[in-house]
């Protein structure tokens, strides 16, 4: 990880350190900080780029286009059921890029750390980075740490940089989307959201459902396989399925309708919704894409996907029409409403 430090392990000074904590030693650039990368951070990081220690990576790419996307993670808590801070970062990143349709070629990670950080909460989280980014195939390469003051933080946001490659012949682009493409979802919504509001203080309920955080690069990759036709991937992260769809609907100049019948939603997920008044088609998804395909190629693009253990609950949730930019609701007893986008955000701190 190359993080603009200097070999200082040849001058003997005393470092202030609570022993099993983040101090602002840490972030001083000094020694403490050099203990710190090299042994926590660098071993659970380690590749070629990385280990060569310059203030930068130096990679290897084939010709051709490139996709490079940011995402800050500031969610809380930093442990939730299904996951933590440090494996949403990696996939939410390597998602986007799979949005793209890029593969994953390599990513940064920058740590802002909060004095008084159990270091033993640090490298279960800097861990858990590591064996998402294993588990993807992804190297991160470079990276930064900052400490900031007791109170100033909270314990740990991460932000995270991907390059992907782009294959010839895809173009996912949002001003892509066309009246007659129908809306496919890979699977259930708002479990992410659900998860991590299970676990805040102050809300007094409990259920068992687990965030769905998981990285999209193999099924959009088995998706766009089987049918290059898709015109736009996008995954429903904050804001969910709902703000996402706004969005959508700006950009195609076309209504949005989705079928309630139609949209999946754990029965758990549904009951916490309904005890917190919220709507789940603006809870977060982590583990789910949304693509827009014109309708002679959706029967196919869903076999693809359920084909796939991350698309088994696919489904074809609505379709694009000509008509002003908005998105509705076809209801289960056939009526109709309109969708108004949340005047805030109704869940802070979800990612």
């Amino acid at each position: 990880m190359t993080l603009d430090r200097a070999d200082f392990s040849g001058i003997a000074c005393p470092i202030p350190t609570d022993g099993d904590r983040i101090t602002l030693a840490h972030g001083a650039g000094a020694g403490a900080s050099a203990r710190l990368i090299d042994t926590l951070l660098r071993p659970h990081f380690a590749n070629p780029a990385l280990d060569a220690g310059h203030d930068g990576a130096v990679l290897e790419a084939a010709a051709g286009r490139i996709a490079f996307t940011t995402d800050t993670f500031v969610v809380s808590p930093l442990e939730f059921p299904g996951g933590d801070i440090g494996s949403l970062a990696v996939h939410g990143t390597v998602n986007d890029l799979a949005m793209c349709g890029a593969r994953p070629l390599a990513l940064s990670c920058a740590l802002v750390l909060e004095e008084g950080l159990p270091l033993a909460r640090l490298e279960r989280i800097v861990a858990s980075m590591a064996a998402a980014a294993n588990h993807v195939g992804v190297p991160i390469v470079t990276g930064d740490t900052k400490v900031v003051e007791r109170g100033k933080g909270d314990g740990i946001f991460v932000n995270t940089t991907g390059l992907g490659t782009v294959p010839a012949g895809f173009d996912l682009r949002p001003q892509r989307v066309a009246p007659g493409d129908l809306i496919v979802l890979s699977g259930s919504l708002a479990e992410h959201g659900v998860a991590v509001l299970s676990v805040r203080d102050g809300l007094g309920f409990e259920c068992d459902v687990r965030s769905d955080s998981a990285p999209l690069h193999d099924l959009v990759a088995q998706m766009l396989g089987a049918v290059p036709e898709v015109h736009c991937l996008r995954d429903p992260t904050r804001g969910g399925l709902g703000a996402m769809l706004f969005e959508i609907a700006g950009h195609a100049r076309g209504e949005i309708t989705l079928e309630e019948s139609a949209l999946p939603v754990a029965p758990a997920v549904r009951a916490a919704c309904e005890l917190l008044g919220l709507d789940p088609l603006f809870l977060a998804c982590e583990g789910r894409c949304v693509a827009f395909v014109p309708e002679a190629h959706a029967a196919r693009l869903l076999g693809a996907l359920r084909a796939h253990p991350m698309g088994r609950g696919a489904a074809i949730v609505g379709r694009v029409t000509q008509g002003p930019p908005r998105v509705a609701v076809r209801t289960r007893l056939g009526g109709r409403r309109l969708l108004a986008l949340p005047a805030g955000e109704p869940l802070p701190r979800i990612c």
